[in-house]
């Protein structure tokens, strides 16, 4: 099972939609969180350490998480979808845009567009 961790500032539209979109999913576990101080779920080590692949919505983001968590990020592989704070949360522009950037980096299984078993 991977562990996937999405990223943005203050975790209230773009990572909690990345990670209820891709909740569904059986073959990963999925969480998110912000970069900002107040964020909703914020950034920490130990969100690093449980990850094996974090993606980031902006590079300002892989910005942040490379100067605060420098040792926690060593070898992680850490992925920017360049998705910028234009959506609120689920909107269906960004459930496609997130499902078309981020299941190409995923294991091969269903899409975010595919109806549950």
């Amino acid at each position: 099972m991977i562990r996937v961790l999405f990223v943005c500032s203050q975790n209230r539209l773009r990572s909690p939609t990345a990670e209820q979109v891709f909740s569904t999913r059986s073959d990963i576990e999925v969480t998110s969180a912000g970069t900002n101080r107040g964020a909703d779920n914020p950034l920490s080590d130990e969100l690093i350490a449980w990850a094996d692949l974090i993606f980031v919505m902006e590079p300002v983001h892989r910005t942040k998480m490379q100067d605060r968590f420098r040792r926690q990020m060593n070898g992680k592989r850490m992925i920017c979808l360049n998705i910028p704070d234009d959506y609120e949360f689920m909107d269906p522009v960004l459930v496609d845009l997130l499902d078309r950037k981020v299941s190409r980096h995923l294991p091969s299984g269903p899409t975010a567009s595919d109806p549950p078993a």
